[in-house]
């Protein structure tokens, strides 16, 4: 008989660990949706490769920087716009709150302009404490804009960060996930982050 109890106190024990891991991950899933989001910042803005951080017209390049954009936005190739959207979370819970997986979609002036997913686990320490979420973003927008001129679309690369490096013409629409157990839960619904929080 002896030899049973180990293994059955193992299994009691496992068991009981894994039902308060479960209520722990839907927890922090009711927390989330307490939770504000908002866009902080965008960093390693460029443009045909060319740094445009604080760039808000072409003629603030050098020369050499503005024919790099202009040469890409008129010919048959590719106009890679590449930065990172810094997303802020605050979390008002007296809990932690948590998510591990991101869907996202991304407006540029209510603008479709490309979509992605962030699978890395991300927790908020409770209290009014907040987290970053960076998202790394490609865009072509010579595909993103087509139908668009050579020039209209340079420009529309630009000036995308305002005072601060606040995304001042993005928009973010995402869908949180958290895992419970074997199974991924999605957030009721997407959240709409601008630059100023706000929760759904």
């Amino acid at each position: 008989m002896k030899n049973f109890r180990f293994p059955v106190a193992v299994m009691l024990t496992l068991l009981l660990v894994s039902a308060c891991d479960v209520l722990n991950q839907v927890q922090q899933m009711a927390n989330l949706t307490k939770c504000e989001f908002r866009l902080k910042t965008v960093d390693q803005l460029r443009l045909a490769g060319v740094n445009i951080q604080q760039i808000r017209q072409l003629s603030d390049l050098s020369l050499m920087d503005a024919a790099k954009i202009t040469t890409a936005a008129m010919s048959g190739g590719s106009l890679p716009l590449n930065f990172t959207l810094n997303v802020e979370a605050k979390n008002p819970n007296t809990a932690v709150a948590g998510l591990n997986r991101l869907d996202w979609t991304l407006l540029i002036d209510d603008i479709e302009m490309v979509s992605g997913v962030n699978e890395n686990r991300v927790q908020i320490p409770a209290n009014g404490s907040t987290s970053i979420i960076p998202l790394t973003i490609s865009i072509d927008l010579k595909q993103a804009l087509k139908g668009k001129s050579g020039d209209a679309i340079a420009n529309f690369g630009l000036n995308l960060a305002g005072a601060g490096n606040q995304p001042t013409r993005i928009t973010l629409k995402a869908k949180p996930y958290i895992s419970v157990g074997s199974q991924t839960i999605a957030y009721p619904g997407y959240l709409t982050i601008r630059n100023e929080f706000t929760s759904n």
